[in-house]
């Protein structure tokens, strides 16, 4: 009799066991806990973007000054060398004075060269130097609020932490829907504003109103 039913109690055994190993998983995973965040929102928000945003406008203004002197040689160089021009042909002058003339007209030509390359050199080098200033900017804040979102979502138990404002290649939004109930983004600009220069943001807002000289964001120099 025992023999009889060794292999049917054997076979509810194994059913058994297996049907916990197929349940194991779902009962040991962890329960999603999700919030939403806009980072496009947070990071242009973040007194730090602005202060970047400033200091790079005045580096442009700067090149831009900068670059407005060589136009004004370049134009005063072209000038010049349509007088010398003028003045090689004009036949009321000696022949030796229209050739004094001729040569120096050949001399501006080349200064005029050397004045576009210069011009060319020194817009590439602007542009670069800026936009490359603006990629270690970037980098930076963005790294900073990474760290300061996980340390948020760690916090709270959070599992997972969306950004509602991220956009795919053809400018649509990746997220489609989202419920806003655990969304982060008003409290975390909140809170990275609250080191901010005093009077800082208020001066965005009213040119005239105080504020402290922010310092130089860009310490990888």
């Amino acid at each position: 009799m025992l023999l009889k039913s060794a292999p049917r109690r054997f076979g509810f055994g194994v059913w058994m066991a297996m049907a916990a190993i197929c349940l194991l998983p779902i009962a040991s995973m962890a329960q999603p806990k999700i919030a939403t965040l806009n980072l496009k929102k947070v990071f242009d928000s973040y007194y730090k973007t602005k202060q970047a945003d400033a200091l790079l406008q005045d580096q442009g203004a700067d090149a831009d000054k900068v670059l407005k002197g060589w136009l004004d040689d370049y134009q005063k160089a072209n000038t010049e060398y349509k007088k010398l021009i003028e003045g090689a042909n004009d036949q009321v002058v000696s022949a030796e004075e229209r050739a004094k003339r001729k040569k120096a007209a050949e001399a501006k030509v080349v200064e005029i060269s050397s004045l576009e390359k210069s011009i060319t050199q020194f817009k590439k080098e602007a542009t670069t130097r800026i936009e490359e200033q603006k990629r270690r900017m970037r980098e930076k804040i963005l790294a900073e609020l990474r760290e300061k979102i996980n340390a948020k979502a760690k916090a709270r138990n959070y599992t997972h932490v969306l950004d509602t404002g991220a956009e795919g290649n053809t400018f649509t939004p990746i997220l489609l829907y989202a419920e806003m109930e655990n969304d982060l983004t008003e409290e975390l600009i909140a809170e990275i504003n609250q080191s901010a220069p005093s009077g800082f943001l208020e001066s965005l807002k009213d040119p005239k109103a105080p504020v402290n000289t922010p310092p130089d964001l860009d310490k990888s120099k």
